[in-house]
């Protein structure tokens, strides 16, 4: 084994060891709503569960040179965004939606993609994805970095409404095959569904 401080080393080469090591991650396709009222969509692989009960979503986005990402601003302004699942379907539009885009421009008409109203929050969804959650922001929590410029925005959104095609539910479950979720891996590598297998949990 090799031993590594992550304190001595660059963020760089801590970047390559985290999302070489934690894979396959799930990717958050998320719409805000910018201030000039245009829809900003960007995907994020630092994304989980938080709990269920609120159902509860966690969403990372790091910054740049310490200033805080669209998404991330327009979420804290706004205390809302949508977060969508990327399928096979849709992953070329949501790769586009990664583009470094100027924060008065859409990445939704960037990569051509449909809007569709929501029913509680005022961010719309995307037609394209077959899941999306609409959420309230329950809180932001720079973290670390510096006081001053913080490395990170963790967004804590409370799910008020799901939105999933009829052809994935089966008693209330997902069928993952008919979802065929993409996943990220490092790079610009990602990954399908494969095959999957199951174990019984020990009592």
């Amino acid at each position: 084994m090799i031993h590594i401080d992550p304190s001595g080393q660059s963020e760089r080469d801590n970047y390559k060891l985290l999302t070489g090591s934690i894979i396959p991650r799930p990717v958050a396709w998320v719409t805000t709503l910018a201030d000039n009222g245009k829809v900003n969509a960007a995907p994020f692989s630092y994304f989980n569960i938080v709990t269920a009960d609120p159902p509860m979503v966690s969403v990372s986005v790091q910054r740049k040179l310490g200033e805080p990402k669209d998404t991330a601003r327009n979420a804290v302004r706004e205390g809302e965004f949508v977060v969508h699942i990327g399928d096979e379907t849709s992953i070329l539009k949501l790769n586009q939606t990664a583009a470094s885009l100027p924060p008065d421009q859409s990445e939704v008409e960037f990569a051509g993609l449909t809007t569709v109203s929501s029913d509680v929050v005022r961010v719309p969804g995307l037609a394209e994805a077959k899941i999306r959650m609409e959420c309230v922001l329950e809180r932001s929590n720079p973290l670390e970095g510096t006081e001053a410029s913080p490395s990170t925005d963790l967004l804590i959104g409370r799910v008020v409404r799901f939105h999933v095609d009829d052809a994935l539910l089966d008693h209330g479950r997902v069928l993952a095959d008919v979802l065929q979720p993409v996943s990220r891996l490092a790079g610009n590598s990602y990954a399908k569904l494969g095959e999957t297998f199951s174990l019984d949990r020990p009592l």
